[in-house]
């Protein structure tokens, strides 16, 4: 029997069974769904991509995988060398993973063992945000925020080791001013907090963090595993405020097979050179830099740089605004627009009671959670596919 995420699984509605998927459409016996989330924020060009397609079979005819443990092969080192050119900065040192919540531990598992290299001891402190989601495996849901996903931990009682902020300057200066000495980072959604609400906040918070942590020695992580490729209308928020590590996942394959990796800049991979073997990052996932992930998020970069994805993303922006930005209804409290990103706030989660099912009768799947109504499409999104999506969500609240 399937154990199904995020469910209660004695009351959970059964999930809509899949037959086929191509372009944005989902298939189901008897529907046809424009899938308005790009299963779970990733599939960035849709289902069935002939380029993608290609690239997967191309290398499944060489072979499928091989353990990067005193092996390579030639996907990895072109992706590697791709991201390298591509990220901007001096993030050129890539540790590939098989998925964000992994990728995630990396970076917390580099930012720590940077200073136990060096002899620092002391810093033991990670800074993070109030309603961070970073993902599901432990360390993760420590540096996490939100009860609805990480209630478990509470078991555990209240992590000595994290602080959380809101997404203030002055929040920020304090926690710098009290705890430098002993954080080795600052971890973040840059922008947009997608798990935790789709709440969004101004660049103005992440260029102050990289002055402190550049002034106090303390290294900054950004999580774009739901930001990255052009999500919140920039290619990476990476490349307006610059990070120490950078963690994607997600869309890096274009939703194809799971796949993350962290990125670390120079100062961070010089901790780990050393002839002292001890100092090295002793972490490896088996499917780290599977030939099949690797080719397939080779030509997902290439297609997001030849078709011009970052003008399809201002367009998808555009009309986000044309449609929505007059809509108003007294159960809504706030409708958050950022890049190829919608999000509906409702004042209770039983406004949103029966809107997945709504949505299927129209046409769309959709999943909205708790008191969050969004849509994440994939770039390939023709504007009469977005605009029926957009329509069925204000006919949720038109029709009562």
């Amino acid at each position: 029997m399937i154990w199904y995420p995020y469910e209660q699984m004695k009351t959970m509605s059964p999930p809509y069974k899949i037959i086929h998927a191509e372009g944005v459409y989902l298939y189901t016996k008897d529907k046809k769904l424009i899938d308005s989330i790009s299963s779970w924020w990733s599939v960035i060009h849709g289902y069935q991509h002939p380029v993608l397609n290609q690239a997967i079979q191309t290398q499944l005819a060489k072979f499928a995988h091989v353990m990067l443990g005193s092996l390579t092969h030639e996907p990895i080192e072109k992706l590697a060398d791709k991201l390298q050119n591509w990220l901007p900065g001096d993030l050129d040192y890539c540790f590939f993973s098989d998925s964000g919540s992994v990728a995630v531990e990396v970076a917390l598992k580099m930012a720590l063992q940077y200073y136990t290299n060096q002899n620092d001891t002391n810093r033991t402190m990670i800074l993070a945000l109030e309603n961070a989601y970073h993902g599901d495996t432990f360390k993760t849901m420590e540096v996490g925020d939100d009860d609805d996903y990480h209630f478990i931990c509470n078991a555990y009682g209240k992590s000595k080791s994290v602080i959380h902020i809101p997404t203030q300057i002055e929040a920020l200066e304090n926690a710098f001013a009290k705890y430098h000495t002993k954080l080795n980072c600052l971890i973040v959604e840059p922008l947009l907090q997608a798990a935790g609400g789709f709440r969004m906040y101004d660049i103005s918070f992440l260029k102050r963090a990289r002055e402190l942590c550049n002034q106090y020695g303390v290294l900054l992580i950004f999580d774009e595993v739901a930001t990255g490729f052009g999500r919140t209308g920039n290619r990476f928020v990476a490349d307006c405020v610059l990070p120490d590590i950078l963690v994607l996942g997600k869309a890096l394959t274009g939703g194809y097979i799971g796949h993350a990796v962290t990125v670390a800049n120079h100062k961070v991979y010089q901790g780990f050179y050393d002839d002292d073997s001890s100092h090295a990052l002793m972490h490896g996932p088996t499917f780290m830099g599977n030939a099949l992930a690797c080719s397939v998020a080779l030509q997902s970069i290439t297609l997001f740089e030849q078709q011009n994805y970052m003008s399809k993303i201002w367009e998808i922006e555009t009309i986000l605004h044309r449609e929505m930005d007059s809509f108003s209804d007294p159960r809504i409290k706030e409708i958050r627009i950022l890049g190829a990103c919608i999000c509906i706030e409702v004042y209770h989660a039983d406004i949103l009671k029966g809107y997945q099912q709504f949505a299927y009768e129209h046409g769309v799947f959709s999943r909205p959670f708790l008191k969050y109504l969004y849509a994440m499409v994939p770039y390939i999104i023709e504007e009469h596919e977005l605009v029926t999506i957009l329509h069925t969500m204000k006919a949720w609240f038109q029709q009562t």
